[in-house]
């Protein structure tokens, strides 16, 4: 009963893409609550210090459900084409959402952290062509690194038990 942690660990790491989630569309709105000035094809406003916060709570939780996730599930790779072709399903699965888990949260943190700086204190006014919807995209890309995260782990977990099932069948089967 000990090592079945498994499913606390799902619900753990979605409930927290999820707030994160959330909390990067809420920075968004929050952030366009703020004064706008359009001049041009430039869009000029002052910066939300609710929305840095809220924007840098989102990407901090963010990174706190791809660490425990990536923690937790240990490092699943596949070193060369002999070791895929020979590779479990679970494995080549494992291996498939680690990768795209990574490439979503970097994107996520990236645009969650462009977006909170940008409405840092130490900016009078924010004045970019099209620079807006950071926080909102950064958001939205949470709930989908949840949705590779999760998986992830579900696939690196079973991989990990599969392979010690398989070297304690190796070791049942040699002779003493």
């Amino acid at each position: 009963m000990a090592n079945n942690y498994g499913f606390l660990v799902c619900i753990l790491v979605m409930v927290l893409d999820i707030v994160a989630g959330i909390l990067g569309i809420q920075a968004e709105i929050a952030q366009n609550k703020e004064k706008h000035m359009r001049v041009w094809i430039f869009e000029c406003r002052y910066p939300s210090y609710h929305a840095f916060k809220v924007g840098l709570a989102a990407a901090t939780l963010l990174a706190l459900a791809h660490v425990i996730a990536n923690l937790l599930g240990g490092w699943i790779c596949v070193w060369s084409k002999e070791q895929f072709h020979s590779a479990t399903a679970n494995r080549k699965l494992a291996v498939a959402f680690l990768i795209f888990s990574w490439i979503v949260f970097a994107v996520a943190f990236s645009m969650l952290i462009i977006g909170a700086l940008a409405n840092s204190r130490s900016r009078k006014s924010n004045c970019a062509m099209l620079s807006h919807r950071f926080l909102s995209i950064g958001g939205i890309l949470c709930f989908i690194h949840g949705l590779f995260t999760v998986p992830y782990y579900v696939s690196a977990t079973a991989t990990r038990k599969e392979e010690k099932r398989a070297a304690n069948a190796t070791r049942a089967a040699r002779p003493t």
